[in-house]
């Protein structure tokens, strides 16, 4: 599976008009997730969701390009 660099994010049964609509939606949602934590929570749950969203992804090749797409630029 090749790395997806394209907009690809959706909900089940939800229509969207314009393209960055769930971009916004996961973005708000990230937010969210942060509120109220400290610096050192906020790390914490940040380290958690990507080791969890590895996992889901599941293909190390394409963790490594992902890890290797971030990096650019840093």
């Amino acid at each position: 599976m090749p790395l997806q660099l394209q907009p690809n994010l959706s909900e089940a049964g939800q229509r969207y008009f314009r393209d960055f609509t769930p971009g916004d939606d996961f973005y708000e949602a990230l937010i969210e997730a942060h509120r109220d934590l400290s610096d050192d929570q906020s790390e914490m749950l940040n380290a958690r969701l990507i080791l969890i969203l590895a996992n889901q992804i599941g293909d190390i090749g394409v963790l490594r390009q992902a890890l290797a797409q971030a990096r650019e630029g840093v």
